[in-house]
């Protein structure tokens, strides 16, 4: 994964590094120092981040949903 598949992808899962390490329970740092110095990402992170994404898109649905089925009572 390059650094810009990397940001894309956190753009896309709208979250911030600190967001990030926070939600993994890791610090910032850490998360910060992948893909810089020649050091890249765990092999996990990519598919991760698609998996939060694809899962946003479900809870969305569930919520659209949900604030309909609520309008009609």
């Amino acid at each position: 994964m390059t650094n810009e598949d990397f940001k894309k992808l956190m753009k896309d899962a709208r979250l911030t590094k600190k967001s990030f390490s926070e939600i993994l329970g890791t610090s910032y740092n850490a998360v910060n120092g992948w893909g810089t110095n020649n050091r890249g990402y765990p092999y996990w992170v990519q598919s991760w981040l698609e998996l939060y994404i694809e899962n946003g898109k479900y809870n969305e649905i569930a919520d659209l949903c949900a604030n309909l089925k609520e309008s009609q009572n």
